[in-house]
């Protein structure tokens, strides 16, 4: 009943029209006699019906229209969610969000260009403007020995593709003195600025992109640079969905413990860095010298800007 009362209330030009027409109808079959004006009413009373029924179809296509427009306008303002930059264009988009935000989010590879570029920029600007500054940083373990292989076959296939001339090849090793050195160079800058909150992410996971988040915008970034690199500013949706996933990113990897760290010196020795990795839980391999060490030291707190021309 429900039903078909629904039906005729959304049909009601409809049911007046086919009544009304009907009615007339029965009663000439009938050979009743209808009066003049009772014809003229009905007559009047179907176009009526029908004029009713354009209206409301022409309202329903201009709702729907209007719909169909708010759909479209919606999707052109998805598709400049994300701006995407190339060459000089990303240098400067980085620039701009490390001068003004008071925090950072990274996940990557092994933070080569964090600790050259970003890590030290940030701080600086943070006792510059004598502000807080948080930091999260979600890397490959480099305990974990597939892990580092994983990401050292990845950053090696694209290797030929980057550089003109033969660079330095990425083994595992190499990815895990890369890995340790951010680690070192995150308890380094910790020491020299009480403002800064800084935490240290092990991933088993490799990543094949890099996530640069400020305050301001989100930044993905590749190895390759003849692809193309995203942008994503905060008040974008898509800057939000993003935020959520490096959390839980960062809630699925290994979280160091920073205060199980011993003091560094502002050029910390061997002894100093051996002993800062051991109260990690991040021991040294038993066959690294002195120039090991000395070599991870170098990358975390001399380490050159990777993507300089």
């Amino acid at each position: 009943m429900e039903n078909a009362v629904a039906w005729t209330i959304r049909n009601l030009d409809g049911v007046i029209a086919l009544g009304a027409a009907l009615t007339i109808g029965v009663l000439d079959v009938l050979d009743m006699p209808v009066k003049d004006n009772i014809t003229s009413g009905a007559i009047l009373l179907v176009l009526a019906a029908l004029v009713l029924g354009t209206l409301t179809e022409r309202r329903r296509r201009t709702t729907d229209i209007r719909a169909a427009m708010s759909g479209t306008r919606h999707a052109l303002e998805d598709l400049t969610m994300v701006r995407s930059l190339s060459g000089a264009e990303l240098e400067a988009a980085l620039d701009r969000a490390r001068l003004t935000t008071d925090r950072w989010v990274f996940k990557g590879g092994t933070g080569t260009y964090l600790r050259a570029v970003t890590l030290p920029v940030c701080v600086r600007e943070a006792q510059r403007q004598r502000r807080s500054l948080t930091m999260k940083i979600d890397i490959v373990s480099p305990a974990d020995e597939q892990a580092c292989a994983a990401y050292a076959r990845f950053r090696q296939t694209f290797a030929h593709r980057l550089h003109a001339v033969p660079a330095e090849a990425w083994t595992a090793e190499r990815t895990r003195r890369e890995s340790l050195a951010t680690v070192l160079a995150a308890c380094w800058y910790r020491q020299r600025l009480d403002t800064l909150e800084i935490d240290v992410h092990l991933s088993s996971v490799v990543p094949t992109l890099r996530f640069d988040l400020s305050s301001s915008c989100l930044i993905i970034t590749q190895d390759d640079p003849q692809r193309v690199n995203l942008l994503v500013e905060r008040d974008r949706p898509l800057y939000d969905y993003y935020l959520t996933e490096l959390h839980q990113s960062r809630e699925q990897a290994h979280t160091l413990d920073l205060t199980r760290t011993v003091p560094l010196g502002d050029e910390p020795t061997v002894d100093e860095v051996v002993r800062l990795f051991e109260g990690l839980g991040l021991p040294l391999p038993a066959s690294y010298t002195d120039r090991d060490v000395g070599d991870i030291i170098d990358k975390a707190l001399h380490a050159e800007n990777p993507y300089r021309r």
